[in-house]
């Protein structure tokens, strides 16, 4: 595909994306947070009034009334939908991953261990059967028995997330496995919507229309499905943003890291709900899961010995890394790269001026010498000796000036 073609069908599906998700998030946050702030009726109500909320925002005032069913009499006129923002999300998300991932051969940039036979559309294939698998596992779950006891189905939850999480890393790599997580996550969402919640409100008005008893049990576990959706919301964010972040996934514990940032996602989600009433041993365990985010992504780059290592090394005069550089590193990270996926240099990032490369002398090292996530996939084959060189002219000092003798 053409480079200007493919960045602009990329710019439109993300703001399509984005523009969704933000609407579908926004949709989360209000009725979670209603919902948390009901209090009783001030007055007597007719019909199966559970709570009432009054909200004050631009210049006027709104009273709102939550029934847990309507009768014949009560229905409007006019009754809004909360569900194309979900839908939009998912579309534009499903279609931006066949431009950014696939398109064009671009999949190679994403998977570290390697592409399985076929290339990228074959993984492309998996990553549908991946979807359609993960969906079908959740609502299994969740429709079942163990459904009954929501803690016990919320761990098993909890550990098939940790099993996707360590089994995609270890496949792909962190990159591409953080973001088929993610959208695996984004699937059930949507197909919650429009599987679960959406159906069960249906059944509901039909019934309402026809005269017959509503059964609220519908509403109830469609609240469940919905409060699932909001639980989620952070930690797919993260996992779609992670990929301009290789500190995340190039960790050598990526698959941890990403587990750790569910349990502080839910946990903060929970405050956010709870407010004051939050449990302690919640916060705590939020609190304790950013601190080891933190400590397992942030720790010293390269260890005593490695560094001790490289410092040893024969020193690496500043017209081998160059060298590298051209070799490896600017067919992406040029002023004009040469690799057709990327119109401009990733992230503004050049590296053709020796100025430039000792200022981002740090950053070269984290991500091709210590977590090897450049080049991406090693789609340009620096050797292991050649990252050795790299880490090896940056630890002793990065000179520009010629080394040795």
């Amino acid at each position: 595909m053409d480079p200007l073609v493919s960045e602009w069908l990329e710019l439109i599906l993300r703001w399509a994306h984005v523009i969704a998700a933000v609407m579908w998030i926004g949709d989360s946050f209000l009725f979670m947070w209603m919902d948390s702030s009901l209090t009783a009726p001030s007055r007597t109500r007719e019909g199966t009034v559970v709570g009432e909320l009054w909200m004050v925002h631009s210049g006027g005032f709104y009273e709102v009334v939550k029934r847990r069913s309507l009768a014949p009499g009560e229905l409007p006129q006019k009754l809004h939908w909360f569900k194309w923002e979900a839908y939009t999300t998912w579309l534009s998300g499903f279609f931006l991953l066949i431009v950014v991932s696939y398109l064009g051969g671009g999949g190679i940039l994403w998977f570290e261990r390697g592409l399985p036979p076929g290339g990228p559309w074959a993984a492309f294939g998996w990553t549908v059967l991946l979807l359609v698998a993960g969906w079908l596992a959740y609502d299994a779950l969740w429709r079942s028995p163990l459904a009954r006891r929501p803690v016990h189905a919320a761990l098993v939850s909890f550990a098939l997330i940790g099993l996707g999480a360590f089994g995609l890393t270890s496949l792909y790599g962190g990159r591409a496995g953080y973001l088929t997580l993610g959208a695996m996550l984004g699937t059930i969402m949507a197909a919650n919507v429009w599987r679960r919640i959406i159906p069960a409100q249906n059944q509901m008005l039909a019934a309402t229309r026809a005269g017959r008893p509503v059964d609220v049990s519908l509403g109830e576990r469609a609240k469940t499905r919905s409060i699932h959706n909001h639980y989620l919301t952070l930690p797919v964010v993260f996992t779609m943003l992670s990929s301009h972040f290789p500190t995340t996934y190039g960790s050598r514990w990526s698959w941890l890291v990403l587990l750790l940032v569910f349990v502080f996602g839910a946990a903060a989600k929970y405050v956010m709900n709870r407010h004051a009433r939050s449990n302690r041993l919640v916060v705590l365990a939020g609190v304790a899961a950013l601190v080891a985010v933190v400590a397992l992504t942030t720790r010293t780059p390269v260890s005593a010995t490695a560094t001790a290592d490289l410092r040893a090394h024969p020193p690496v005069r500043y017209e081998t890394v160059r060298t590298i550089l051209e070799l490896r590193c600017t067919t992406c990270h040029a002023a004009t790269p040469s690799n057709p996926a990327f119109p401009r240099p990733p992230a503004g990032v050049v590296v053709e001026e020796p100025k430039h490369v000792r200022r981002l002398a740090q950053r070269i090292l984290v991500r091709a010498v210590v977590t090897r996530t450049m080049p991406p996939a090693n789609l340009t084959g620096m050797t292991d000796d050649e990252r050795r060189q790299l880490g090896a002219w940056i630890v002793q000092g990065a000179h520009l000036e010629p080394a040795g003798p």
